[in-house]
C-alpha cells in the first residue's frame, strides 16, 4: 500500500490510466476478433466491413496511447493480408 501522499496520488493515476487503457484495448480486441471471424465465414463484404471498423479501433487505442502505433500498424496489416487473401480467392 502506499504511504506518502505522491504514492497514493501515483496509485489513483495508475488506476485511471490502467480504466482508460482497458477500455480502448477491449474494443480494440473485439473488433478483431468480430473480423477474424468474419474472414474465416468467407462472406467478402462482411469481412470487408469487420476489417474497416478493426482497423479504426486499432487506430484509435494508438492514438490513445494505449496500444504502441507500430503494434497497431502489425495487427491491421495482417487483417488487411488476410481480406485480400480473401478477396482474391472468391
Amino acid at each position: 500500500m502506499p504511504n506518502t501522499k505522491s504514492a497514493k496520488k501515483q496509485a489513483r493515476q495508475n488506476r485511471k490510466r490502467w480504466l482508460r487503457n482497458r477500455l480502448h484495448l477491449g474494443r480494440a480486441r473485439s473488433a478483431v476478433k468480430k473480423a477474424r471471424r468474419a474472414l474465416a465465414s468467407g462472406d467478402v463484404e462482411e469481412a470487408r466491413e469487420a476489417v474497416r471498423l478493426a482497423a479504426k479501433w486499432l487506430d484509435h487505442a494508438a492514438s490513445k496511447g494505449s496500444l504502441h502505433k507500430r503494434n497497431a500498424a502489425r495487427r491491421k496489416a495482417r487483417l488487411m493480408q488476410q481480406l485480400a487473401a480473401l478477396e482474391k480467392q472468391s
